[in-house]
């Protein structure tokens, strides 16, 4: 069974009242997916292409955080969308950078309460050992220090760290991940990328990641969906879509420039991509 499946998807963001274009006029979002149909199998996939290219919407729907205003999407055989809150998370979890939380609970006692009320009850084996997940999991993200810190006292990599140990924790059968690696040192990326495709294989869990990184997209996933901008996609194992000559359509830069793409924005690459094509320019005309 495919783990999703996108059924003529169409989806557009609501029009936002008096955001104009540079004439006054009224903006109209248009359509991320216009009928959209495509299945993706589970493992362990990360999801790669410019800001704006729909991944994060791909996730929301996939996930069932967003209902598509026409068609169906499907996640193990389930109308992910139509479930109630409880079933949806047991089925997929999301996370994102930048996630707010009003509690001050110490970490310590978030994590215990989600392992506890999650699909693993309190009760799960680490991957790595035949001690507790939970210890496990404490280990691998280095929150050994931060137990008892409240999480409005954390720094952005700490809190990301610990949204990565929420979502081992919880069990649901798929995970969402939208730039989870967020404020981490690269030490730490590396890390945390090795026990969650050791966590995938071994659990079974569908994994989905959404990260700037190439090369540690090469490095870990076995699958790759890489976006373009004009909403196409391939899918396939790195060797496969990771060409230069697709990166280089999805990007609009040559891909010797992406080996350090986490430092660019859309919009310097939108910049640089001008300034090479006015260079290309002025030689052409002298």
């Amino acid at each position: 069974m495919d783990c999703i499946s996108f059924d003529d998807v169409s989806f557009s963001y609501p029009m936002v009242e008096d955001d104009l274009d540079e004439n006054g006029n009224q903006i109209i979002p248009q359509p991320v997916f216009d009928h959209f149909t495509g299945t993706i199998p589970a493992g362990f996939t990360s999801l790669i292409g410019p800001n704006g290219s729909g991944k994060s919407t791909f996730m929301m729907l996939a996930s069932g955080r967003l209902v598509p205003q026409s068609g169906r999407v499907n996640l193990f055989g389930q109308n992910v969308a139509a479930l109630g809150e409880e079933k949806k998370n047991l089925l997929a979890s999301v996370i994102y950078q930048n996630m707010e939380f009003e509690s001050d609970d110490k970490v310590s006692n978030l994590l215990s309460f989600v392992y506890s009320h999650g699909a693993l009850k309190g009760n799960a084996k680490a991957i790595r050992s035949d001690g507790d997940l939970l210890a496990e999991t404490i280990e691998v993200f280095e929150l050994e220090s931060v137990l008892e810190h409240g999480l409005a006292e954390l720094s952005k990599g700490e809190i990301q760290r610990v949204l990565l140990a929420f979502s081992m924790l919880y069990g649901s059968a798929s995970i969402f991940m939208d730039e989870p690696l967020f404020a981490m040192e690269l030490r730490q990326k590396v890390s945390a990328l090795k026990y969650i495709k050791d966590f995938c294989a071994a659990t079974k869990t569908a994994v989905f990641i959404s990260m700037h990184e190439l090369d540690l997209t090469r490095q870990f996933a076995e699958n790759v969906l890489l976006f373009y901008p004009n909403r196409d996609m391939d899918y396939g194992t790195p060797e496969e879509v990771l060409t230069n000559e697709a990166l280089e359509k999805a990007y609009g830069v040559p891909a010797a420039m992406l080996k350090d793409k986490e430092t660019f924005t859309r919009e310097e690459l939108i910049q640089t991509g001008d300034a090479i094509l006015k260079i290309q320019n002025l030689k052409i005309k002298n």
